[in-house]
């Protein structure tokens, strides 16, 4: 490799979505020329791709972009750009404040990173590029396809963009704007080329799947896309996520039960068990009629594994509203959970909102709702011990390299010894022990 040849770093917060979308910017700048960078010292040209879904990741931001800034003090022809989710929402301030930052790209311009980049080496000037796609059904955006042979064992490809749900708390629908579904031939071109290329496993991603093909002309729903991914050839598995209650038809949850390749897992966010609560985050359910679904989930498909996202200490929530939230958690019996407290986000209705809790009352729930959950996921996988599961190897463990880490079908994590020449393989293991976050196992 030659020692001239331009580096770059993309560093990532956030969720799947973000995570593709850091891919697609690796990509466009692997064509550019540009390799990846060993550290950041190494690179010519840093990239953040943001999340403002909660405080916390934009406070990592923040400390990253002051370190940078100390390092451009050394290096000015560095190039730093801020994108994703923040830069949606705040990129005006940014340049603002932050004069070293050379450009700031949004969430819908990806596409336009070539250009921008070099508009940004000539040092023409500081860049805003923020434009979000009209709500007009328009079909998305550019997608930038996977260069030539550097593909995973699993990969991320977008069903659709942005959303229309308008959750109170929630600032993804103003900073991925409007709701849009990728042509469903666009998504199985995607998937076959990532699968002749090595891919094992395809995750469709999307702020809400379930309301797939709203924004098309053809009469094509989510499951008509998986059942078209599921005779895609050399395809082993495929995820999705995330769903949204009020949109699970029985149509997905058939094909969930019925297509071989689709994995028995759901991730059905709940986000509290009280309807006053659902009612002002504005999430278009019941707590009846969730449950009715987790019934007709567990009566179609009885092996499968259920994740959730549950928040606490929305306005206004009462210790008896909370305590409903903990009796659903305890009803269900989620197999694992994403749990954290209510975040006011700027722009948001909620942040507007009378009766906001504070802190302490806030981490003293939170505390409460992860010591239930622990203790359910750590009963439910011991109760699992000593089945034999299908496995896709990923990687050595990052502890021992004579250890193997992969999924099963039910996204259960399983740690074995093994040999690094499985990798990207389906195994069988036996799982010996169960804890937390998965099994410790040995290969049959």
């Amino acid at each position: 490799m030659a020692t001239n040849q331009p580096a770059y770093m993309v560093l990532t917060w956030g969720c799947q979505m973000n995570e593709d979308d850091s891919r697609q910017m690796a990509n466009l700048l692997e064509q550019m020329g540009y390799r990846q960078a060993s550290s950041e010292s190494d690179a010519d040209i840093i990239l953040l791709n943001t999340c403002s879904v909660r405080d916390k990741p934009e406070q990592k931001v923040r400390t990253k972009l002051g370190e940078l800034r100390l390092m451009k003090v050394d290096r000015p022809g560095l190039i730093i750009g801020v994108c994703g989710c923040m830069a949606q929402r705040e990129g005006k301030e940014i340049l603002r404040t932050r004069p070293f930052i050379n450009m700031v790209i949004g969430t819908a311009n990806i596409y336009e990173l070539p250009s921008l980049i070099e508009e940004a080496r000539q040092g023409r000037k500081r860049i805003l590029a923020t434009d979000l796609p009209e709500r007009d059904g328009s079909n998305g955006e550019s997608h930038v396809a996977r260069l030539g042979d550097k593909v995973g064992i699993k990969a991320f490809v977008p069903a659709m963009f942005g959303c229309n749900n308008f959750c109170t708390y929630c600032v993804v629908p103003y900073v991925r704007g409007p709701e849009r579904s990728r042509p469903a031939g666009e998504i199985i071109e995607e998937a076959t080329s990532l699968v002749s290329r090595g891919c094992r496993e395809i995750m469709l991603v999307g702020q809400n799947v379930n309301s797939y093909g709203r924004t098309l002309d053809a009469s094509i729903d989510f499951a008509g896309i998986l059942e078209q991914l599921n005779g895609v050839s050399g395809l082993e598995r495929i995820r999705f996520m995330t769903s949204h209650p009020k949109d699970l038809s029985d149509r997905l949850i058939d094909a969930i039960a019925e297509l071989p390749k689709v994995c028995e897992h759901l991730h059905l966010p709940i986000q509290a068990g009280d309807d006053e609560i659902l009612r002002r985050m504005g999430r278009g359910y019941t707590v009846d009629h969730y449950r009715s679904l987790i019934d007709k989930l567990r009566s179609r498909v009885p092996e499968i594994t259920l994740t959730t996202d549950v928040m606490v200490g929305f306005p206004g929530e009462t210790e008896d509203q909370f305590k409903n939230t903990l009796k659903m958690i305890e009803d269900v019996q989620y197999d694992a959970a994403y749990m954290f407290e209510f975040n006011a986000r700027p722009g948001t209705k909620a942040i507007e909102m009378t009766h906001q809790l504070d802190h302490k009352t806030k981490i003293r729930r939170l505390g409460e709702l992860i010591e239930l959950q622990n203790g359910i996921s750590i009963a439910k996988n011991k109760s699992e011990a000593g089945q034999v599961v299908e496995v896709l190897v990923e990687s050595a463990s990052q502890k021992d390299a004579d250890r193997m880490c992969g999924f099963t079908r039910r996204s259960k994590m399983v740690n074995f010894p093994g040999d690094s020449k499985i990798i990207g393989k389906l195994v069988k293991v036996r799982t010996v022990r169960g804890g937390l976050s998965g099994f410790i196992g040995e290969m049959v």
